[in-house]
Protein backbone atom coordinates (compact mmCIF):
# COMPACT_ATOMS: atom_id res chain seq x y z
CA UNK A 1 0.00 0.00 0.00
CA UNK A 2 1.32 3.70 -0.98
CA UNK A 3 0.92 6.53 1.63
CA UNK A 4 1.41 9.65 0.84
CA UNK A 5 1.91 12.92 2.93
CA UNK A 6 1.71 16.72 1.38
CA UNK A 7 2.68 19.68 2.46
CA UNK A 8 5.98 18.46 4.96
CA UNK A 9 8.55 20.50 5.55
CA UNK A 10 11.82 18.19 5.69
CA UNK A 11 15.57 19.72 5.73
CA UNK A 12 14.02 23.85 4.85
CA UNK A 13 11.64 22.50 2.01
CA UNK A 14 8.12 21.49 1.99
CA UNK A 15 7.58 18.22 0.13
CA UNK A 16 5.38 15.35 -0.36
CA UNK A 17 6.80 11.95 0.95
CA UNK A 18 5.45 8.66 -0.84
CA UNK A 19 5.60 6.17 0.97
CA UNK A 20 5.98 2.12 -0.33
CA UNK A 21 6.70 -1.26 1.74
CA UNK A 22 8.29 0.74 4.91
CA UNK A 23 10.26 2.89 2.90
CA UNK A 24 10.40 6.38 1.40
CA UNK A 25 9.50 5.83 -2.46
CA UNK A 26 9.84 9.67 -3.40
CA UNK A 27 10.25 13.00 -2.03
CA UNK A 28 8.47 15.67 -4.43
CA UNK A 29 9.49 19.10 -4.09
CA UNK A 30 5.98 21.93 -3.52
CA UNK A 31 5.17 24.49 -3.89
CA UNK A 32 2.26 25.15 -1.16
CA UNK A 33 3.13 26.13 2.63
CA UNK A 34 3.69 23.46 5.13
CA UNK A 35 1.45 22.17 7.07
CA UNK A 36 3.73 19.47 9.06
CA UNK A 37 7.21 19.74 10.24
CA UNK A 38 9.09 16.07 9.47
CA UNK A 39 12.59 14.67 11.09
CA UNK A 40 13.82 11.16 11.86
CA UNK A 41 12.32 9.03 14.91
CA UNK A 42 13.97 10.28 18.09
CA UNK A 43 16.60 8.85 20.40
CA UNK A 44 17.05 9.69 24.06
CA UNK A 45 20.65 9.13 24.93
CA UNK A 46 20.35 9.61 28.92
CA UNK A 47 17.30 8.28 30.63
CA UNK A 48 16.40 6.16 33.83
CA UNK A 49 14.18 3.50 33.71
CA UNK A 50 14.83 1.66 37.07
CA UNK A 51 13.96 4.80 39.08
CA UNK A 52 11.05 6.18 36.93
CA UNK A 53 7.51 6.70 38.12
CA UNK A 54 8.69 6.67 42.08
CA UNK A 55 7.83 10.50 42.67
CA UNK A 56 4.47 9.62 44.34
CA UNK A 57 5.99 7.18 46.98
CA UNK A 58 9.64 8.65 47.36
CA UNK A 59 10.48 12.12 48.63
CA UNK A 60 13.62 14.02 49.34
CA UNK A 61 14.33 15.49 52.33
CA UNK A 62 16.80 17.61 51.44
CA UNK A 63 17.17 19.53 48.35
CA UNK A 64 19.83 18.92 45.48
CA UNK A 65 21.49 15.98 43.76
CA UNK A 66 22.40 14.34 47.17
CA UNK A 67 18.70 14.55 48.64
CA UNK A 68 17.49 12.95 45.44
CA UNK A 69 20.20 10.17 45.78
CA UNK A 70 19.47 9.98 49.14
CA UNK A 71 15.71 9.23 48.73
CA UNK A 72 16.49 6.58 45.94
CA UNK A 73 18.59 4.91 48.15
CA UNK A 74 15.50 4.60 50.49
CA UNK A 75 13.36 3.23 47.93
CA UNK A 76 15.05 0.58 46.29
CA UNK A 77 13.83 -1.96 49.11
CA UNK A 78 10.33 -1.55 47.07
CA UNK A 79 12.42 -2.46 43.56
CA UNK A 80 10.76 -5.93 43.34
CA UNK A 81 10.85 -7.25 40.22
CA UNK A 82 6.79 -6.99 39.51
CA UNK A 83 7.63 -2.96 39.98
CA UNK A 84 10.40 -2.80 38.05
CA UNK A 85 8.56 -4.71 35.29
CA UNK A 86 5.72 -2.32 36.01
CA UNK A 87 7.40 0.67 35.98
CA UNK A 88 10.03 0.60 33.30
CA UNK A 89 6.90 -1.20 31.03
CA UNK A 90 5.40 1.58 31.27
CA UNK A 91 8.38 4.27 30.30
CA UNK A 92 8.67 2.27 27.07
CA UNK A 93 5.44 2.31 26.14
CA UNK A 94 5.20 6.34 26.74
CA UNK A 95 8.49 6.32 24.70
CA UNK A 96 7.10 4.44 22.04
CA UNK A 97 4.30 6.92 22.11
CA UNK A 98 6.13 9.65 21.87
CA UNK A 99 8.07 8.67 18.70
CA UNK A 100 11.43 7.37 20.31
CA UNK A 101 13.07 4.87 18.19
CA UNK A 102 16.17 4.25 20.79
CA UNK A 103 17.09 4.48 24.22
CA UNK A 104 19.52 4.46 26.72
CA UNK A 105 18.89 3.51 30.20
CA UNK A 106 21.43 3.73 33.17
CA UNK A 107 20.73 0.89 35.17
CA UNK A 108 21.86 1.65 38.93
CA UNK A 109 25.16 -0.85 40.09
CA UNK A 110 25.57 0.12 43.56
CA UNK A 111 27.64 -2.93 44.37
CA UNK A 112 29.33 -5.91 43.07
CA UNK A 113 26.09 -8.33 42.50
CA UNK A 114 24.25 -7.40 39.14
CA UNK A 115 21.12 -5.81 40.11
CA UNK A 116 17.89 -7.28 39.84
CA UNK A 117 16.82 -4.12 37.12
CA UNK A 118 19.60 -5.02 34.75
CA UNK A 119 18.31 -8.51 34.59
CA UNK A 120 14.27 -7.09 34.16
CA UNK A 121 15.03 -4.70 31.79
CA UNK A 122 17.26 -7.08 29.42
CA UNK A 123 14.00 -8.99 28.79
CA UNK A 124 11.95 -5.89 28.60
CA UNK A 125 14.35 -4.97 25.77
CA UNK A 126 13.49 -7.90 24.18
CA UNK A 127 9.97 -7.32 24.63
CA UNK A 128 9.95 -4.20 22.72
CA UNK A 129 13.13 -4.51 20.31
CA UNK A 130 10.54 -4.24 17.62
CA UNK A 131 9.59 -0.78 18.68
CA UNK A 132 12.53 0.90 20.38
CA UNK A 133 15.72 -0.03 20.58
CA UNK A 134 16.94 -0.24 24.35
CA UNK A 135 20.69 -0.13 25.50
CA UNK A 136 21.89 -0.58 29.23
CA UNK A 137 24.64 0.93 30.59
CA UNK A 138 25.66 0.12 34.32
CA UNK A 139 25.58 2.90 36.43
CA UNK A 140 28.46 2.50 39.30
CA UNK A 141 30.52 4.64 41.75
CA UNK A 142 33.68 5.38 40.29
CA UNK A 143 35.32 4.04 43.62
CA UNK A 144 33.87 0.53 43.07
CA UNK A 145 34.54 0.33 39.40
CA UNK A 146 38.11 1.81 39.57
CA UNK A 147 38.72 -1.84 42.25
CA UNK A 148 40.87 -4.09 40.56
CA UNK A 149 38.96 -7.04 41.18
CA UNK A 150 35.01 -5.45 41.57
CA UNK A 151 35.69 -3.75 38.31
CA UNK A 152 37.01 -6.31 36.55
CA UNK A 153 33.79 -8.97 37.22
CA UNK A 154 30.88 -6.20 36.53
CA UNK A 155 33.20 -5.40 33.24
CA UNK A 156 33.02 -8.70 32.48
CA UNK A 157 29.08 -9.24 33.20
CA UNK A 158 28.49 -5.69 30.84
CA UNK A 159 30.65 -7.13 27.91
CA UNK A 160 28.91 -10.51 27.85
CA UNK A 161 25.77 -8.83 28.02
CA UNK A 162 27.07 -6.59 24.86
CA UNK A 163 25.91 -3.05 26.86
CA UNK A 164 27.50 0.14 28.26
CA UNK A 165 30.03 0.71 30.91
CA UNK A 166 29.07 3.22 33.00
CA UNK A 167 29.68 5.17 36.21
CA UNK A 168 29.25 8.38 38.53
CA UNK A 169 32.44 10.70 38.87
CA UNK A 170 32.46 13.33 41.82
CA UNK A 171 35.61 14.81 42.94
CA UNK A 172 36.61 11.53 44.13
CA UNK A 173 39.93 10.82 45.87
CA UNK A 174 41.19 8.65 43.80
CA UNK A 175 40.35 9.99 40.36
CA UNK A 176 43.56 9.51 38.34
CA UNK A 177 44.09 5.80 39.16
CA UNK A 178 40.11 4.85 39.24
CA UNK A 179 39.60 6.49 35.49
CA UNK A 180 42.78 4.51 34.29
CA UNK A 181 40.97 1.31 35.57
CA UNK A 182 37.77 2.20 33.87
CA UNK A 183 39.56 2.66 30.22
CA UNK A 184 41.98 -0.11 31.10
CA UNK A 185 38.50 -2.29 31.61
CA UNK A 186 37.10 -0.87 28.14
CA UNK A 187 40.19 -1.34 26.17
CA UNK A 188 40.36 -4.98 27.15
CA UNK A 189 36.48 -6.08 27.03
CA UNK A 190 35.89 -2.96 23.74
CA UNK A 191 33.16 -1.34 25.88
CA UNK A 192 31.76 2.10 25.04
CA UNK A 193 32.06 4.19 28.09
CA UNK A 194 28.87 6.14 29.27
CA UNK A 195 30.27 8.64 32.83
CA UNK A 196 27.64 10.91 35.01
CA UNK A 197 30.26 13.13 35.50
CA UNK A 198 31.04 16.83 37.55
CA UNK A 199 27.62 16.63 38.22
CA UNK A 200 27.60 20.06 40.68
CA UNK A 201 28.57 23.51 40.76
CA UNK A 202 32.17 23.63 42.21
CA UNK A 203 34.73 24.52 39.40
CA UNK A 204 36.95 22.53 41.20
CA UNK A 205 35.14 19.47 39.47
CA UNK A 206 37.16 18.82 36.44
CA UNK A 207 37.33 15.61 35.96
CA UNK A 208 35.57 15.94 32.33
CA UNK A 209 39.18 17.14 30.84
CA UNK A 210 40.50 13.91 32.52
CA UNK A 211 38.16 11.43 30.71
CA UNK A 212 39.06 13.46 27.74
CA UNK A 213 42.67 13.12 28.26
CA UNK A 214 42.11 9.41 28.52
CA UNK A 215 39.44 9.07 25.53
CA UNK A 216 42.37 10.49 23.51
CA UNK A 217 45.10 8.61 25.09
CA UNK A 218 43.09 5.02 24.19
CA UNK A 219 42.05 6.17 21.02
CA UNK A 220 38.45 6.09 21.81
CA UNK A 221 36.83 8.84 19.63
CA UNK A 222 33.01 8.29 19.15
CA UNK A 223 32.75 5.80 22.03
CA UNK A 224 32.71 7.84 24.95
CA UNK A 225 29.41 9.84 26.27
CA UNK A 226 29.71 12.53 28.90
CA UNK A 227 26.67 13.52 31.23
CA UNK A 228 25.66 17.03 32.96
CA UNK A 229 29.14 18.37 33.39
CA UNK A 230 27.52 21.05 35.06
CA UNK A 231 30.77 22.50 36.67
CA UNK A 232 32.08 24.26 32.92
CA UNK A 233 29.12 26.50 33.70
CA UNK A 234 31.09 28.21 35.86
CA UNK A 235 34.45 27.20 35.35
CA UNK A 236 36.63 29.94 33.93
CA UNK A 237 36.03 30.71 30.21
CA UNK A 238 39.59 30.19 28.85
CA UNK A 239 39.53 26.55 30.91
CA UNK A 240 36.22 25.50 29.27
CA UNK A 241 37.61 27.15 25.78
CA UNK A 242 39.92 24.17 26.23
CA UNK A 243 37.98 21.85 27.71
CA UNK A 244 35.46 21.83 24.69
CA UNK A 245 38.65 22.05 22.01
CA UNK A 246 39.93 18.93 23.55
CA UNK A 247 36.42 16.81 23.62
CA UNK A 248 35.84 17.37 20.16
CA UNK A 249 39.67 16.15 19.06
CA UNK A 250 39.20 13.60 21.60
CA UNK A 251 35.84 12.43 19.73
CA UNK A 252 33.86 12.66 23.35
CA UNK A 253 30.02 13.59 22.63
CA UNK A 254 28.29 15.34 25.66
CA UNK A 255 24.73 15.11 26.62
CA UNK A 256 23.19 17.79 28.69
CA UNK A 257 20.16 17.13 30.62
CA UNK A 258 18.28 20.66 31.30
CA UNK A 259 15.42 18.52 33.50
CA UNK A 260 16.95 17.03 36.28
CA UNK A 261 19.68 19.86 36.34
CA UNK A 262 17.20 22.80 35.86
CA UNK A 263 15.68 21.31 39.25
CA UNK A 264 18.38 19.96 41.16
CA UNK A 265 21.73 22.79 40.77
CA UNK A 266 21.72 25.14 42.98
CA UNK A 267 18.39 23.96 44.70
CA UNK A 268 16.95 25.45 48.09
CA UNK A 269 13.93 25.08 50.01
CA UNK A 270 13.34 28.64 50.83
CA UNK A 271 15.55 30.71 48.66
CA UNK A 272 15.31 31.06 44.61
CA UNK A 273 17.93 29.41 42.61
CA UNK A 274 20.87 31.86 41.00
CA UNK A 275 22.69 28.82 38.61
CA UNK A 276 20.88 26.67 35.75
CA UNK A 277 23.89 24.53 35.95
CA UNK A 278 23.42 23.81 32.01
CA UNK A 279 26.80 22.57 30.09
CA UNK A 280 27.94 25.51 28.14
CA UNK A 281 25.99 23.32 25.17
CA UNK A 282 26.69 26.65 22.60
CA UNK A 283 30.72 26.77 23.53
CA UNK A 284 30.57 23.10 22.97
CA UNK A 285 29.06 22.80 19.79
CA UNK A 286 30.69 25.89 18.35
CA UNK A 287 34.24 23.88 19.21
CA UNK A 288 32.79 20.90 17.69
CA UNK A 289 31.71 18.82 20.19
CA UNK A 290 28.66 16.83 19.27
CA UNK A 291 26.01 17.96 22.01
CA UNK A 292 22.86 16.00 22.84
CA UNK A 293 20.26 16.27 25.12
CA UNK A 294 18.07 13.36 26.81
CA UNK A 295 15.19 13.37 29.09
CA UNK A 296 17.35 11.54 32.11
CA UNK A 297 14.91 11.65 35.04
CA UNK A 298 11.12 11.10 34.90
CA UNK A 299 8.60 10.95 37.53
CA UNK A 300 11.40 10.54 40.39
CA UNK A 301 13.07 11.88 42.89
CA UNK A 302 15.61 13.80 40.42
CA UNK A 303 12.64 15.58 38.82
CA UNK A 304 9.32 14.37 39.94
CA UNK A 305 7.65 15.53 36.02
CA UNK A 306 8.57 15.17 32.49
CA UNK A 307 7.98 12.67 30.32
CA UNK A 308 9.81 10.42 27.59
CA UNK A 309 9.41 13.47 24.99
CA UNK A 310 12.43 14.19 23.17
CA UNK A 311 10.69 16.93 21.40
CA UNK A 312 9.38 18.02 24.86
CA UNK A 313 13.45 17.99 25.83
CA UNK A 314 14.55 20.07 22.91
CA UNK A 315 11.61 22.90 23.54
CA UNK A 316 13.29 22.87 27.06
CA UNK A 317 16.91 23.07 26.20
CA UNK A 318 16.00 25.67 23.83
CA UNK A 319 14.20 28.15 26.28
CA UNK A 320 16.95 27.45 29.19
CA UNK A 321 19.76 27.35 26.58
CA UNK A 322 18.41 30.44 24.65
CA UNK A 323 19.09 28.37 20.92
CA UNK A 324 17.01 28.16 17.99
CA UNK A 325 15.47 24.68 17.94
CA UNK A 326 15.46 24.34 14.45
CA UNK A 327 19.51 24.67 13.90
CA UNK A 328 19.47 21.59 16.88
CA UNK A 329 17.18 18.99 15.93
CA UNK A 330 20.22 16.69 15.48
CA UNK A 331 20.55 17.30 19.26
CA UNK A 332 17.73 14.67 19.37
CA UNK A 333 17.84 12.58 16.19
CA UNK A 334 21.47 11.74 14.29
CA UNK A 335 23.87 13.25 16.86
CA UNK A 336 22.60 10.62 19.43
CA UNK A 337 21.99 7.46 16.88
CA UNK A 338 26.10 8.07 16.52
CA UNK A 339 26.86 8.62 19.92
CA UNK A 340 25.01 5.40 20.78
CA UNK A 341 26.50 3.09 18.05
CA UNK A 342 23.82 3.29 16.19
CA UNK A 343 23.41 3.26 12.04
CA UNK A 344 22.83 7.15 11.15
CA UNK A 345 19.01 8.09 10.46
CA UNK A 346 18.14 9.62 7.40
CA UNK A 347 14.95 10.71 5.20
CA UNK A 348 15.61 10.15 2.16
CA UNK A 349 14.39 8.18 -1.23
CA UNK A 350 15.25 4.36 -0.39
CA UNK A 351 15.59 4.83 3.05
CA UNK A 352 13.01 3.47 5.99
CA UNK A 353 10.35 5.70 6.59
CA UNK A 354 10.70 6.21 10.24
CA UNK A 355 9.86 9.65 11.06
CA UNK A 356 7.59 11.65 13.59
CA UNK A 357 4.91 14.71 12.28
CA UNK A 358 4.21 17.65 14.10
CA UNK A 359 1.57 20.10 13.13
CA UNK A 360 3.13 23.57 11.86
CA UNK A 361 4.32 25.74 9.25
CA UNK A 362 7.76 25.54 10.49
CA UNK A 363 9.86 24.46 13.55
CA UNK A 364 9.05 27.78 15.67
CA UNK A 365 5.13 26.80 14.77
CA UNK A 366 5.64 23.16 15.60
CA UNK A 367 6.90 23.56 19.23
CA UNK A 368 4.98 26.75 20.00
CA UNK A 369 2.82 24.67 22.00
CA UNK A 370 3.22 21.45 23.83
CA UNK A 371 -0.63 20.79 22.54
CA UNK A 372 0.39 20.45 18.88
CA UNK A 373 -0.85 17.65 17.17
CA UNK A 374 1.87 14.79 16.42
CA UNK A 375 1.86 11.43 14.47
CA UNK A 376 4.65 8.85 14.32
CA UNK A 377 5.23 6.67 11.59
CA UNK A 378 7.14 3.30 11.71
CA UNK A 379 8.46 1.52 8.78
CA UNK A 380 5.36 3.49 7.02
CA UNK A 381 3.05 2.34 9.31
CA UNK A 382 0.88 5.39 10.64
CA UNK A 383 0.57 5.43 14.58
CA UNK A 384 -1.98 7.40 16.51
CA UNK A 385 -4.07 8.43 13.35
CA UNK A 386 -6.01 10.90 15.28
CA UNK A 387 -3.24 12.88 16.35
CA UNK A 388 -2.60 14.52 12.94
CA UNK A 389 -4.01 14.52 9.50
CA UNK A 390 -2.10 13.14 6.40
Amino acid sequence: MNTEFTHVLLNGRTVALSLHQGRIAAIEPRPEPARHVAIPLPVDPHVHLDKTFTAGRCKSSKPGLFGAIDAMETDMANWSEEDLRFRMGRALKEASDNGICALRSHVDWPGPQTPLAWHVLGELAQDWCRRVHVQRASLTPLDLLGDPDHGSRIAERVASDGEVLGCFVYRNSRLEESLEQVFALAARHGLRLDFHVDEGLEAEANAFDRIVALTARHRLAGRVLCGHACSLSIRPEREVARAAGAAAEAGVALVVLPTANLWLQDSSYDRTPRMRGLAPVHEMRAAGVSVLFGSDNVADPFYPFGSYDAVEVLRLASVSAQFDPAGWLDSITTRPTEALGLDRPELVVGGRADFLLIEGCDWNEALRSPRARRQVVRTGEIEQDDRVAA
